[in-house]
């Protein structure tokens, strides 16, 4: 659970950015390997979420909902933590 609340604090440190500022983005990795990226755009208050799978390959998601973009992360990065 501590590992979600994280995911948020950093979401909402994501937008606290002026919208004047260059687009906040994040990226989420476990050991070493970038999961995805996640930017926040102030003007429209969305959220996107760019997965990388094992071969590089992109899928982008975009989110209004702080909580839902949040779960989202904790899913891939879950994943990767636990693969089945």
């Amino acid at each position: 659970m501590s590992q979600l609340i994280s995911i948020i604090q950093r979401l909402q440190a994501m937008q606290k950015t002026e919208a004047h500022e260059d687009i906040p983005q994040r990226l989420f990795e476990v050991n070493g390997k970038t999961l995805c990226q996640v930017k926040y755009f102030p003007a429209t208050k969305t959220f996107e979420v760019e997965e990388y799978d094992k071969d590089s390959n992109k899928k982008k998601y975009q989110f209004d909902d702080i909580d839902i973009t949040a779960i989202e992360i904790f899913e891939i990065v879950q994943e990767e933590k636990n693969p089945s």
